[in-house]
């Protein structure tokens, strides 16, 4: 028996007990004639105490950092105890060890406080998870984990898995393809969701579903990016949407009780997305705190600065406002007392590139009543006043005003909401809010293309009431310029997303179960009716043999993990994860192949 308990085991009731502990070698320390040796394992840390003797036989065989160490000893009290560690009462008075195993100086120091970058940790992955904060990120991704699979099997779903080779329908992303060897030229890709079994198997009848699962989207990465990624993914027969929401808002409420010990007892709310856009600027808004945008163009009109036709009044105005396409603002609470300094740093923030603005205009609403503006001389303060309460603002707070072209203004002024929101410590990663947001548009308009895109995808369903509209309606476009006349601009779709602090966090819809309105869906996103039997037509052939209705969700167990757990990064809550170029640094993957793989993947011509 290698040890009879862990490290972060023992407490003073264990003391005069005979153990056997195994672990790492976290830190030697030698005092004259004694050390003191802090050993490692998942569970936790344990002081030993070598004696008189044991310290020369150290001395002639010294320990490292991250040696395998096996000890046996009698537990005591510690006379200098740490309250910092749960073992922090007891040592262990070794009375003989073991080394199991030598180890190399490690690249970098595996505590907390590491001093090894991220590019290092990496490469060194299985060293970087020994660190403690690491091991707590993933023990909360199981936590995570174990609680959905409590709550979904009490609510009768079934576990079932589907394949990893499927068949390559490109529509989103870029499809992960796998070349075959037994079907020269030919290729599986690898699934981006399990959206078209977990639809089959509505149709099997197997009514509830889910799935942890594992997706892959050829895509470029950042933070809450990887190129494989896992999914929540949950179906149900026979539902409608408010089945859906208060299923899973169930789900999400006891993953918060069993994992973060927290009772959301609120109602979850609910936001239009034409709602989260015009008050937010995103359809996936931070609710933590208020700040909401203001459009600003017709409080200009009301200042003065514009009449009717188009004469200026008074004076001039300022031109920018008045040819920009639009004109948004946020009342940033308590920060009229910005200095000039405080507001040149954000203006640099907006003009950043990833951001895109040429400049920024505020208003100050003093606490007297006074008003005091970038744009003062072109503004009367009585207009100032105009514009600042269309902004919402109260004595005290801070205007911040951009102007330009409408997506990119709309984007700019959202990213500022936020920017603004973390300086000011509105964004608490330890308080959480969850929102649904509902009836998004079922089609996107691709100006390229010159042609409608699914907003979600091509098995979204449109309001009941309105699916009418789609089947009596000819999708094609003469002009370009017309789309938004069109009556698919305004069909809503059965759809819906949980967002968490700002963060999707879970997707999904009713679905079409139909094949006519499923084949007019194809149609309207130009598919003829060769190439959807050609990519679809083992779905469309399923329809036609009674399926329910259906509908589900899928929720991105990374990020929601990444949220839990106070951070940006999803990379933190995976035990393997890649880096931004998609490449594991540990396993130099992706790699080349040899010739003769090669060949037997038809990927060359044979030699001669």
């Amino acid at each position: 028996m290698f040890r009879s308990h862990t490290c972060g085991e023992l407490r003073l009731h264990h003391a005069n007990t005979e153990v056997k502990l195994a672990g790492w070698v976290q830190t030697i320390r030698k005092f004259g004639s004694i050390s003191f040796v802090d050993l490692r394992d998942r569970y936790g840390i344990t002081q030993l105490l070598f004696g008189e003797a044991l310290t020369t036989e150290l001395d002639a065989n010294p320990l490292g950092r991250e040696f395998v160490l096996q000890v046996s000893g009698t537990v005591t009290e510690r006379s200098n105890k740490n309250t910092n560690i749960p073992t922090g009462d007891i040592e262990i008075n070794v009375q003989s060890f073991q080394v199991l195993n030598k180890s190399a100086v490690p690249p970098f120091t595996i505590q907390d406080d590491t001093d090894g970058g991220d590019d290092l940790r990496m490469k060194y992955r299985y060293l970087d998870l020994r660190r403690h904060a690491v091991k707590k990120n993933l023990e909360l991704r199981y936590a995570v984990n174990r609680a959905t699979r409590d709550y979904l099997h009490q609510q009768d779903f079934m576990d079932i898995e589907t394949p990893f080779l499927i068949k390559s329908t490109p529509e989103g992303a870029r499809d992960f393809v796998v070349p075959s060897r037994m079907n020269p030229g030919e290729f599986y890709a690898l699934p981006q969701s399990p959206q078209t079994f977990k639809q089959l198997l509505m149709v099997s009848g197997y009514d509830r579903y889910y799935q942890i699962v594992k997706c892959f989207r050829d895509e470029d990465l950042r933070a809450d990016r990887q190129p494989e990624f896992t999914q929540i993914d949950c179906e149900m027969a026979f539902v409608e949407q408010e089945d859906i929401l208060n299923m899973f808002e169930g789900l999400v409420k006891y993953i918060f009780k069993e994992v973060k010990a927290i009772d959301y007892n609120a109602p979850v709310e609910r936001m239009t997305w034409e709602n989260a856009m015009w008050h937010f600027g995103n359809d996936k808004p931070d609710i933590r705190f208020d700040m909401k945008i203001a459009n600003l163009k017709s409080a200009f009109m009301k200042a003065g600065a514009i009449v009717a036709t188009g004469e200026l009044i008074n004076d001039a105005g300022f031109g920018i406002f008045e040819q920009a396409e639009t004109v948004l603002a946020i009342a940033v609470p308590g920060a009229a007392d910005y200095t000039r300094k405080q507001i040149d740093e954000l203006t640099d923030w907006v003009r950043r590139p990833q951001i895109g603005m040429q400049g920024m205009v505020y208003i100050k609403v003093n606490q007297d009543g006074t008003y005091k503006s970038s744009v003062d001389k072109f503004y009367s303060e009585e207009k100032l006043k105009t514009i600042a309460n269309a902004a919402l603002a109260a004595k005290g707070d801070l205007v911040l005003i951009l102007a330009g072209k409408e997506e990119r203004t709309r984007k700019a002024i959202s990213e500022l909401r936020l920017e603004l929101g973390q300086r000011l410590g509105l964004r608490n990663p330890q308080e959480f809010r969850l929102l649904w947001v509902v009836d998004f548009p079922l089609f996107e308009y691709d100006e390229d293309g010159n042609r409608w895109v699914a907003r979600h995808h091509p098995f979204t369903s449109p309001k009941p009431d309105q699916i009418e509209t789609m089947i009596s309606n000819d999708p094609s476009i003469a002009n370009a310029s017309e789309y938004l006349k069109h009556p698919y601009s305004n069909i809503k779709a059965n759809a819906y997303d949980m967002v968490l602090n700002g963060n999707e966090v879970g997707g999904g819809s009713i679905r079409i179960y139909q094949r006519a309105l499923q084949e007019k869906m194809f149609a309207a996103l130009g598919m003829s009716p060769e190439e959807a039997r050609h990519k679809f037509g083992f779905l469309l052939g399923a329809f036609e043999y009674g399926a329910p209705p259906h509908g589900g969700i899928a929720f991105g167990l990374d990020r929601l993990c990444s949220i839990l757990g106070g951070t940006e990064s999803i990379r933190d809550f995976i035990a393997f994860p890649k880096n931004n170029s998609g490449r594991d640094v540990m396993l130099d993957a992706p790699s080349t192949i040899d010739e003769k793989q090669m060949e037997e993947l038809h990927l060359v011509s044979k030699l001669k």
